[in-house]
């Protein structure tokens, strides 16, 4: 379990959504090659998409919490399969915004997992990824016809109406929080026109 200021962010009983982040975003892509996480976690995402991509792709994780990265490389290679040693996996401990505001059409799929999602309860400044400025920016970040890919705790109608007047074609999904579970997580999906 991870917490800040004891609100708990992530949990490894509960990570069936963290796996839909990426096979929700990568299936919607024609041909992913470059892909960028905002968010290491445990690394279920990071696993479920290196399950899904080609031998040839890339994957850019930016985790701001250097510990979770040397968690993930000691003691957590059982829960996610050595994923950050995966030789398609480049781990930036650094700020994912701002791998965002450097790729100009460079990422086929972006995914979000940072903070509780839109509402960004733990760190304030986590919130301009989420607001008009952050959205176009992960918009320019896409290639054309790449998915723009956004977990989430719970709803967020504004966020919703955010990316389709930003021009995405968008969907809000409710996934399960575990298999069988009845409780959800919001996947907000995003994606680019082709032309």
């Amino acid at each position: 379990m991870v917490q800040v200021d004891r609100r708990v962010l992530m949990v490894n009983r509960m990570h069936q959504s963290e796996i839909s982040l990426a096979e929700e975003a990568i299936k919607r892509v024609d041909d992913p090659s470059h892909v960028l996480i905002g968010g290491l976690g445990l690394g279920y995402t990071l696993r479920a998409a290196l399950d899904l991509l080609p031998p040839t792709a890339h994957v850019a994780v930016a985790e701001l919490v250097p510990e979770l990265v040397d968690w993930n490389r000691r003691h957590l290679k059982h829960l996610n399969h050595g994923a950050c040693d995966d030789p398609r996996t480049e781990i930036v401990v650094g700020d994912a915004f701002e791998l965002i505001l450097r790729g100009k059409r460079m990422f086929d799929a972006i995914l979000l997992d940072v903070d509780n999602g839109p509402e960004a309860i733990s760190q304030a400044k986590n919130q301009r990824l989420y607001n008009d400025n952050g959205t176009r920016a992960c918009w320019d970040a896409l290639n054309p016809g790449g998915v723009l890919a956004v977990w989430s705790a719970g709803p967020n109608d504004k966020y919703a109406a955010r990316l389709k007047r930003l021009g995405f074609a968008s969907e809000v999904l409710r996934v399960p929080v575990r298999k069988g579970a009845r409780a959800t997580h919001v996947i907000f999906v995003g994606r680019k026109a082709k032309v």
